[in-house]
């Protein structure tokens, strides 16, 4: 099976849609049990084709079908000032998530994960990534410290998101080689 991670489109907005509304995609981006969307404030087409150069979405596709999706953001640059006014130059966070339940547990979140950080590390500027999954996500924890990401902190992001961020320095990254 071929796989490839491409910058999404306006026809993957309804998969994206679809994924939103999925239980596993919810469970890792809320600890709201009440929660019936995973990306409440997304206007997909908008985030597609938003005019933000500090904001990328990816589609990851295996054998050509959508099976997940990335954010790759500068969040020194990036508009809604998410990581914060103060964020530093030179990171980059990201976002994923697997929408298809039957991909999930077959290593297809390490492939998206090692393209997307080396696409990252390309730029020599880069000198680290960030990730914010949720304190309670323990299995993201794991998943992530397998890649090389270490926790730097807990965060309450958006006033309700307590997350625990990670980082993962140029310097600890074997650009493709993991624990995983």
């Amino acid at each position: 099976m071929t796989f490839i991670l491409r910058p999404a489109t306006t026809a993957d907005v309804p998969h994206l849609q679809r994924w939103d509304r999925e239980p596993h995609v919810i469970a890792a981006t809320t600890d709201d049990p009440e929660a019936d969307i995973a990306f409440e404030d997304a206007v997909w087409a908008d985030e597609i084709v938003g005019d933000d150069p500090a904001s990328a979405y990816f589609i990851a596709e295996l054998s050509g079908r959508p099976i997940g999706a990335m954010q790759i953001i500068d969040p020194a640059l990036e508009r809604t000032h998410y990581w914060g006014e103060d964020c530093p130059p030179n990171l980059r966070a990201m976002d994923i998530w697997i929408g298809e339940s039957d991909c999930l547990g077959k290593g297809y979140g390490t492939e998206m994960m090692t393209t997307a950080i080396n696409m990252a590390f390309a730029d020599r500027l880069v000198e680290a990534i960030l990730i914010d999954p949720l304190n309670s996500n323990t299995d993201a924890h794991r998943f992530y410290q397998r890649l090389g990401f270490r926790p730097i902190g807990r965060r309450l992001f958006d006033e309700d998101d307590d997350c625990l961020v990670h980082r993962l320095d140029r310097a600890d990254w074997r650009f493709g080689e993991t624990d995983a």
